[in-house]
């Protein structure tokens, strides 16, 4: 994370993006569920313990779909700069979710 602000939105209004001590330290996840009406999309980040019959929604995420494509777009181009630099990351063979993990 960076201190400097962010660059300007496409309005011209600068945003000065802040996070407190507590989101700063993250959640870890391993399980997404994204879900859809015609209007938004609600993208929940889950942590599942091996051999649990429970898991736990660490963050949710609710937002528009011209906002989802534009975070899809970010971690796609994140996700190949992360590639070039260290290689290609691969899945293997087992399920990246338990089954049933991501709902569309």
């Amino acid at each position: 994370m960076s201190d400097k602000p962010a660059s300007p939105p496409p309005h011209g209004i600068p945003v000065q993006i802040e996070i407190d001590p507590i989101t700063a330290q993250g959640a870890f996840v391993n399980m997404a569920m994204v879900n859809h009406t015609d209007t938004e999309f609600t993208l929940d980040l889950i942590y599942v313990q091996p051999q649990a019959p429970k898991a736990t929604v660490r963050a949710r995420a609710i937002t528009t779909p011209k906002h989802m494509k534009r975070l899809l777009l970010a971690i796609q181009e994140n996700l190949a700069r992360y590639e070039a630099r260290f290689g290609p990351v691969e899945l293997g063979d087992a399920p990246a979710f338990p089954q049933g993990g991501i709902v569309n």
